[in-house]
């Protein structure tokens, strides 16, 4: 063993002169041990909130959708949409067509996201296992009905139990706008509620899927799109992304999952780098237990320091001695936080010790413990443990 890290141990684990030393070692000990624990526990519980938010995306948004690079709607013809329909790697497509709307019921008014869905997506759409109340349905018999976000049918009054049908308006793309009567420019649909849908609060809160034989209706399209969505086998996302967009060229997007949700995905990291890095600076504060610790043991062996010296010991190698004592501090703190979080976030997956107030999705706080983070928090509270021992040790 090094002989500095051989005498740094003997420091550590050897009872000091004075209790108050041995005190405040125990204190940055601990104190470094509930911080890193901390770290452990909060981002886990961050990355089990992450991973709900992503599985929600899952059953709203598909793996992949083509877009036009310029414009609202295109009409899907070419051989990229007909090597879609025929590879094996794709399992399903649905056209879709999308428009800004203003829904209307029973005196109230509010604007929508109309989404019209294919008779072939319809059976299929992951949607219907977010139905919170009422039914998926888009027909009636032969009658058109919607399926509203939860928050958007809330905010209207409306009630899949009621017969009262929703008014959906837009102006009219062909006509118009007549200042004598503006409302003879705007073209309507009605449509009964079906059921309602919840998936997360900008779908909840703005989403009315319809069939898209009753968006073309009210938007005025024939053959027109808004966009396809494609479903695509198990980690086939990649290779269909890069053929589709060869194919396609620059005058369409083929978005993956992330690329359609991109500002909320930035939004999680960055809460999570932020979250992050206030307890390390709490983790920072709390270290310097472990500077005060060192510097008392400093001045408690000035006796054999000078023996040290007196045997040929060099400045630097007494230098290392203390370095490493301070840093071993926070190193016992950091393994014991990293055992003790482990402990305490398996136990939360494994019995869900600690409920989740008020009536959501899953029961108690979710948690999914990543080797990245622990990774990156050994790497952050190694590093403030060696910054706080050298600035001490480098004055000798």
């Amino acid at each position: 063993m090094d002989l500095p890290l051989h005498i740094a141990l003997r420091y550590l684990f050897s009872r000091k002169s004075y209790n108050v030393i041995n005190l405040i070692s125990g204190i940055g000990v601990a104190g470094m041990a509930i911080g890193t624990a901390a770290l452990v526990m909060i981002l886990s519980v961050f990355n089990g909130f992450n991973q709900l938010v992503t599985s929600s995306l899952a059953q709203a948004y598909p793996d992949l959708v083509i877009r036009p690079a310029t414009g609202k709607v295109f009409i899907p013809e070419g051989n990229a949409f007909d090597w879609a329909l025929e590879s094996e790697k794709v399992l399903r497509l649905s056209s879709t067509l999308e428009e800004q709307v203003f829904v209307s019921y029973e005196g109230r008014q509010s604007l929508a996201r109309l989404k019209g869905m294919d008779p072939a997506s319809e059976a299929e759409s992951p949607l219907q296992e977010c139905i919170t109340d009422g039914k998926w349905a888009l027909h009636f018999g032969s009658l058109p009905t919607a399926v509203l976000g939860a928050g958007l049918g809330h905010s209207l009054g409306a009630s899949p139990r009621f017969v009262t049908p929703l008014e959906v308006y837009f102006p009219s793309r062909t006509q118009p706008v007549s200042l004598v009567n503006p409302a003879a420019s705007l073209r309507s649909v009605q449509l009964r509620a079906a059921g309602f849908f919840s998936v997360n609060a900008e779908l909840d809160a703005k989403g009315l899927v319809v069939p898209i034989e009753t968006a073309r209706v009210l938007l005025d399209y024939e053959r027109e799109v808004s966009a396809i969505e494609i479903w695509t086998a198990p980690r086939q996302v990649n290779a269909v992304q890069k053929e589709l967009e060869a194919q396609l060229g620059a005058n369409f997007k083929v978005l993956n999952r992330y690329q359609q949700n991109e500002s909320l995905y930035k939004m999680m990291r960055y809460e999570k780098l932020a979250i992050y890095l206030i307890l390390i600076f709490v983790v920072l504060i709390i270290g310097l237990n472990a500077y005060s610790s060192l510097k008392m043991l400093i001045l408690e062996k000035e006796a054999d320091r000078e023996t040290l010296r007196s045997l040929g010991a060099p400045g630097s190698m007494v230098r290392r001695i203390f370095c490493l004592e301070g840093w071993l501090v926070s190193l016992l703190g950091m393994l014991t936080g990293l055992l003790v979080g482990v402990i305490l976030v398996w136990i939360q997956d494994r019995f869900g010790l600690i409920s989740m107030p008020g009536n959501y999705i899953v029961s108690a706080y979710p948690v999914v413990l990543k080797l990245s983070d622990l990774l990156w928090i050994a790497t952050g509270v190694a590093g403030i443990g060696f910054l706080i021992a050298l600035l001490p040790s480098k004055k000798l």
